[in-house]
């Protein structure tokens, strides 16, 4: 940068046509002015001036240099303004991944009023179940719901990620309705096969903190959440779910909770950036925007669940 620097004082030198005019118009001492001229010289290993008491004009060296180093000045003025400009100014292209599930429900009603907001601002959403690199997938932002595991990403909590215990209406007039945690070993459950393994423990909370793990099992699996949120409905099981992915089916009597004065543990839903110093705005405003929509009480479970 220190060449660049001589290279914008040569130019401005020849501008306007003085060293002393050049290093008042850029505050220098003409001392510190024609150091700097004499080392872009010595650097580059040619005289650039020709200097006399009454002009001052280029050397054929200073004039090639000069015709060809303005362009680069230039460019590098208007980058370096540019991403000064975008260091206060939401704009670009935000790039996001999240659940198929949760970004089609939740995510896409919101996107046009995010665009509307900032309209220098393009989106480019990845829906995927897959855990996703967001580094090397080039990724400014992933919605990811559960436990957390990489240290190198920056995670800001959106709401949280509670989950219900729910069955179908037909399923609990077909094999009753459990009233223990032990009770659900005796029951079809549907479980989720993920990355971890299948989770046929599941770990459930009296009103009194107590906490039983209870290992069940059942005819059905999947390592899709969609699949098991169908599998429920249609009377197959008993399951446990986010309550951002079955809140439909509970307000419409679809599926009904299991052991209402139980619990399963909760876990949060996050918006995760790649570590940085200095988070981009469109980021920032983003995950600002989501906070602001979600929160503690999410629209998702603005509502009572009840036992028929």
């Amino acid at each position: 940068m220190d060449r660049v620097g001589d290279l914008s004082l040569f130019l401005r030198v020849l501008d306007l046509g003085s060293i002393s005019a050049a290093a008042r118009s850029l505050d220098l001492s003409v001392a510190v002015a024609s150091q700097r001229l004499k080392r872009l010289e010595r650097d580059l290993g040619v005289r650039l001036l020709h200097r006399t008491t009454r002009q001052l004009r280029p050397t054929p060296e200073g004039a090639a240099l000069a015709e060809q180093g303005r362009a680069l000045v230039e460019d590098l003025e208007a980058l370096t303004g540019g991403l000064r400009q975008a260091a206060t100014e939401i704009a670009g292209t935000l790039r996001l991944t999240a659940s198929a599930s949760f970004g089609r429900q939740y995510l896409s009603p919101l996107l046009p009023e995010f665009l509307a907001l900032h309209p220098r601002l393009k989106i480019s959403v990845n829906l995927s179940d897959q855990l996703l690199d967001l580094v090397g997938s080039g990724f400014d932002l992933a919605i990811r719901i559960g436990a957390l595991e990489d240290s190198t990403l920056v995670a800001r909590k959106l709401a949280p990620n509670r989950r219900v215990i729910c069955a179908s209406p037909d399923y609990v007039r077909r094999h009753g309705m459990p009233n223990s945690p032990e009770e659900l070993a005796r029951h079809d459950c549907l479980l989720l096969v993920g990355s971890q393994g299948r989770q046929d423990l599941w770990r459930i909370r009296d009103r009194q903190g107590r906490e039983t793990a209870v290992r069940v099992s059942g005819r059905f699996e999947s390592n899709l959440g969609e699949l098991l949120r169908d599998a429920v409905v249609a009377g197959l099981g008993i399951a446990v779910h986010s309550t951002w992915h079955v809140n439909e089916d509970l307000r419409a009597k679809r599926l009904i909770p299991v052991m209402p004065d139980y619990s399963v543990a909760e876990s949060g839903i996050y918006a995760v950036m790649p570590q940085r110093r200095l988070i981009p705005p469109r980021v920032r405003a983003f995950a600002d925007f989501l906070a602001e929509r979600f929160g503690e009480h999410p629209p998702w479970e603005r509502y009572e669940l009840s036992v028929p």
